[in-house]
């Protein structure tokens, strides 16, 4: 089972950083080929793929400053293991782009940063924002990652006078945009599946991912598939009681036929039992006629979520019971139905049009998923 991002943070292994790797995993130093199977800019596998190595022996040290010559469409970005600690933001322009994590799992690849909504900007121009707090930023259409971690490490406990503490791993905005095997670790708001505009109804995929938090901390109005993932609730010390937070938080369009689909997932909990809510629904000042929607099915949901209240309401104009919720098929103690009226359940019928197919449509980034190497 994945570390809490807590211990990830205690067994940082690199003196006099925030976020390093987990104790055992190999070095960059210690390895005579960083890119592993991927070539080197020696010998690369393809003529517009780019190198990043934080020891100098790729073509840039950092993931920004490749992404920055990586112009045009269909590029590929190697990542030797590292600790990368900058923000990145890929503009709409970098299209069908693709990031290697050249490890043996994301553990290897971090890329981490420690801006909050409440961050003042260096130019005194005011604060961040939740969108301005992102680590790393995708709106490109027809991005992917693999074996990559994207974190954000801001913590509350060390902000005490800050009031907006949500703080972005990774915003991703574009359409097509697929991530396998790849971890997202924060606190409040720590995986933000987003669209370019209220009008495009982008769609993503996470395969085999990781994603831990406790406010929101997957939220947004993209249609989001999120297959064979882990998602960890953390604990908290600056709360006397529950709820401790909520998983999900989709805005989804009211006009957009899907949101957010959980298959084949599980939920699992450093916290009591019962702290958690599975979801709440946002309808952000942006999009007023939002109806989030949130398929849960053929899952299992552990004890820290409150069976018999699995769902809150953020806003009193906009209750839950009014959004397009549902479950279907889940199990453990979380799934378990105690209050019927509380835990929306699809029929059989209406869970055929609950798919991976139906949500995304002509697009099938899982038969992909093995194009560029090894599982971890």
């Amino acid at each position: 089972m994945p570390p809490s991002r807590r211990g990830f943070l205690l067994a940082s292994a690199a003196a006099g950083a925030a976020l390093g790797l987990a104790p055992g995993t190999a070095s960059a130093t210690a390895r005579p080929r960083p890119f592993g199977r991927y070539g080197s800019p020696a010998a690369r596998l393809t003529p517009g793929t780019l190198y990043v190595d934080p020891h100098g022996r790729g073509d840039f040290t950092s993931v920004q400053a490749a992404v920055n010559a990586a112009t045009g469409g269909g590029r590929t970005l190697v990542v030797a293991p590292g600790v990368y600690r900058e923000t990145v933001s890929v503009d709409l322009t970098r299209t069908d782009m693709t990031w290697l994590g050249a490890g043996d799992g994301p553990r290897d690849v971090v890329i981490v940063y420690g801006n909050a909504a409440g961050t003042p900007k260096p130019d005194g121009s005011g604060t961040y924002g939740t969108s301005g707090s992102a680590t790393t930023t995708v709106r490109a259409d027809g991005f992917t990652a693999h074996r990559i971690t994207f974190a954000n490490d801001w913590l509350r406990a060390d902000h005490p006078g800050v009031p907006g503490t949500q703080a972005v791993a990774l915003k991703v905005t574009g359409d097509r945009s697929a991530f396998h095997h790849c971890r997202f670790l924060g606190h409040q708001d720590t995986l933000y599946t987003d669209t370019n505009s209220l009008g495009l109804f982008a769609r993503q995929y996470f395969a085999h991912c990781y994603a831990e938090g406790d406010v929101d901390f997957v939220f947004g109005r993209a249609t989001a598939v999120f297959e064979h993932c882990h998602f960890r609730t953390l604990t908290r010390t600056d709360l006397s009681g529950a709820p401790y937070g909520f998983v999900f938080a989709p805005s989804t369009a009211g006009a957009n036929p899907r949101g957010h689909l959980v298959t084949h997932s599980r939920i699992s909990s450093e916290a009591p039992d019962a702290y958690y809510k599975l979801a709440r629904p946002w309808v952000p000042s942006s999009d007023r006629t939002a109806r989030p929607m949130l398929t849960v099915r053929d899952s299992v949901l552990g004890a820290g979520i409150d069976a018999v209240a699995p769902y809150a309401t953020m806003s009193d104009a906009y209750p839950w019971q009014a959004q397009r919720f549902a479950e279907y098929r889940n199990c453990g103690p979380g799934a378990e139905v105690t209050v019927p009226e509380n835990r929306p359940q699809l029929t059989a019928e209406q869970a055929a049009s609950h798919t991976r197919e139906a949500y995304l449509g002509d697009w099938a980034p899982w038969r992909e998923a093995d194009r560029h190497g090894r599982r971890p």
